[in-house]
């Protein structure tokens, strides 16, 4: 398995239409997490990336909600998504839309929204599939130079994988568009009919993934001493004189 480090400067997209069928893309990934807004709760929300403040979460709980990005005019908090400028233990969701393969190091910004993070806290992960449709894309020559098939798709399945050994509880693993996505993807009726097909016998082939785990932390459990206190100092009786005499007097009788 090549390491998740990337050797050069990914291009990171300013928005979604700059994505093919970029618009497609955000509209089903809003359709995906529209029942879950309601089940997040907490102050702070936070969408690292420009890609991530585009998605709606209108339909949230939570009012204070945040965008990061390098970009001032895309955000309201300036920062890199692999250095976030946040105090541990501050937000209460956290979403990363299409962000990891345009990290330098993908792993490391995983490891950034857990530090910062609450306990039960959940986090949105969104990306490309590249075992689907979408990985042929890097084998064609005319189309594995141009954004972003040039760049490191990670499988849902690795993805997991971080997560569960930062003790993330996988909540959901949904797949759709089962596509190319390098053309014009139609909503005629055949197309239609091809993605039920599809998302009905070939769920785990879909070309974008969307994964909401929620973060755990066991509570330490104290632990009764095992020490036994040691006895109270008692001292040792010395015979005295008078004592020692009376015991040969009884002798000698």
């Amino acid at each position: 398995m090549k390491p998740a480090l990337a050797f050069r400067q990914p291009d990171f997209p300013t928005s979604w239409q700059q994505l093919p069928n970029g618009e497609l893309i955000v509209a089903n990934i809003n359709q995906t997490l529209s029942p879950w807004w309601s089940k997040f709760f907490g102050y702070h929300l936070l969408k690292i990336g420009a890609l991530s403040g585009e998605v709606d979460s209108s339909q949230s709980l939570i009012k204070h909600q945040l965008t990061l990005s390098n970009q001032a005019e895309k955000c309201n908090l300036v920062g890199e998504v692999d250095d976030l400028p946040l105090q541990e233990h501050s937000v209460d969701v956290c979403v990363l839309a299409h962000a990891l393969e345009f990290s330098l190091d993908p792993h490391h910004v995983v490891r950034e929204a857990n530090r910062v993070l609450i306990p039960n806290g959940y986090l949105v992960i969104t990306g490309f599939n590249p075992f689907s449709l979408v990985g042929l894309n890097q084998f064609i020559p005319y189309r594995r130079n141009k954004t972003p098939w040039n760049e490191r798709l990670f499988s849902p399945m690795r993805v997991k994988d971080w997560l569960h050994l930062m003790g993330f509880e996988i909540q959901l693993d949904h797949r759709f568009l089962h596509s190319t996505l390098a053309g014009q993807v139609t909503q005629g009726v055949l197309s239609n009919h091809w993605h039920n097909i599809a998302s009905h016998y070939f769920p785990s082939l879909g070309s974008v993934y969307v994964i909401v785990a929620k973060k755990r932390v066991l509570p330490l459990t104290p632990i009764k001493p095992k020490w036994q206190l040691r006895p109270r100092f008692e001292p040792v009786k010395v015979p005295s004189m008078n004592s020692s005499r009376k015991t040969i007097n009884k002798l000698t009788k």
